[in-house]
């Protein structure tokens, strides 16, 4: 036992709902607002909303699933840790692996938003800081990494209620702010251009998956995961809905799909363009909110995982004063900070879905497994895991070549470990 009275070994419950509801928000809202509008924009066209509701569809799903699962298994880890206990190791690592490959490309894509934003000539170095610095956030202690990202998401909201109040001024004025989508607009087209919209927006929802990694440090986690996953969607899921409004209202899909920061081109056309700063001033804090959050759970899937083996003990440290996970934390934030200085954000948009969709389509398959499920339980289980691997297929070529790549090395790497543990137990 440590001196705070928790088992040796084990995090420290100490997060309460409002925090756990924070911490997803503060992922969620700034994984894609302003990011993933342009590539969802250039495959789906005007039917961007379709895509977006579609992509809301699938997540609620996982959301459920994900709070069934994490009430029955409150441990750090999240959908690695259902996998592994109901599906079997092999699945578990699988599901661990993805989702430690996935968000590590979204770290790259939130890291380079920042220097995108902030330093433009010097991004990748402006992306390295950033990482620098919320990995020292984190390592100070997850109540702080809370506070942070109540203060970006209250700054985000704001800006972005702003925007929207301008923008229905502006128009209720006489002034032609909302632009009409001409025939012919670009897009993929037709379903498939609406699917691979779908997935590619489905990164701007999947920061709810914070909340159940962090299940060994929230308080009454029975109770408290379900609601702080349900809570974050429906809020999130509405600012979704209007920045999507705004951005095709406003610019037309055409425009949106051309744009990098399409919310700036928003505030460009509605307000002085003295005032513009702004917006990218919260594009870049929210991006780094996003940054602080998700490197927050890889860590603990990180040290999940290397508690069982599958990746090597030295992960597995956890801080006995702070009961914090830090030989975790500073390995995913050096990966972190190599690939950032490698790949662009588009590419690590694409690649994010990849792994993020299949995690989850291990939890919803991880779900259909637990007996006595009510019968909502089963269908929302069924939805999310047919919604994933559509969503997974229809991904550009790119995304889908590059994940199953890694995806395979993963695999090699889970044989060549497990002859390795066989052969130490032999002994």
């Amino acid at each position: 036992m440590t001196s705070q009275g928790r088992p040796s070994g084990s995090l420290a419950r100490t997060l309460t709902r409002g925090q756990a509801v924070t911490i997803g928000m503060g992922s969620m809202v700034g994984a894609g607002l302003f990011v993933v509008w342009t590539p969802a924009s250039a495959a789906a066209g005007p039917l961007l909303l379709l895509s977006l509701l579609l992509a809301a569809l699938v997540a609620g799903a996982n959301a459920w699933s994900s709070a069934v699962l994490a009430a029955r298994y409150p441990a750090a880890g999240g959908t690695y840790v259902y996998a592994s206990r109901r599906l079997g190791e092999a699945p578990g690592f699988l599901a661990g692996w993805c989702f430690v490959v996935g968000k590590s490309a979204s770290c790259v894509a939130m890291a380079l938003t920042v220097g995108l934003y902030v330093a433009p000539d010097y991004a990748r170095l402006a992306a390295v800081v950033s990482v620098l610095a919320v990995t020292t956030a984190n390592l100070s202690g997850v109540h702080r990494s809370a506070e942070v990202s109540r203060a970006v998401v209250a700054l985000v909201l704001s800006v972005l209620a702003g925007l929207a109040v301008s923008v229905l001024v502006a128009q209720r004025s006489g002034a032609e702010v909302f632009t009409a989508a001409p025939p012919g607009e670009p897009g993929v087209t037709g379903a498939y251009g609406v699917l691979q919209a779908a997935g590619l927006l489905f990164f701007a929802f999947a920061g709810y998956a914070r909340i159940a990694t962090l299940g060994e440090e929230v308080r009454d986690p029975q109770r408290t995961i379900g609601q702080a996953i349900a809570l974050t969607f429906v809020i999130v899921l509405t600012v979704y809905l209007v920045v999507a409004m705004l951005v095709l209202g406003v610019l037309g899909p055409a425009d949106a799909a051309r744009h990098d920061a399409p919310l700036a081109e928003v505030a460009a056309r509605v307000w002085d363009p003295g005032w513009v700063w702004l917006v990218r001033f919260a594009a870049a804090v929210a991006a780094f909110g996003a940054l602080l959050n998700l490197l927050l759970g890889i860590s603990r899937t990180t040290l999940a995982m290397a508690r069982d083996g599958h990746l090597p003990a030295v992960l597995a440290r956890v801080d006995g004063v702070r009961g914090l996970p830090r030989a975790a934390e500073v390995t995913v934030a050096a990966v972190v900070i190599v690939v950032a200085l490698s790949l662009d954000v588009r590419g690590a948009i694409g690649f994010s879905s990849f792994g993020v969709l299949l995690y989850y389509a291990a939890t919803n398959a991880s779900a259909l497994t637990l007996r006595g499920a009510r019968r909502v339980h089963r269908i929302a289980a069924v939805a999310g895991l047919v919604g994933c691997l559509v969503l997974v297929a229809t991904l550009p070529w790119t995304s889908v070549l590059s994940g199953l790549v890694v995806l395979s090395t993963g695999l090699v790497w889970y044989a060549v470990a497990r002859r390795a543990r066989s052969r130490r137990d032999g002994e």
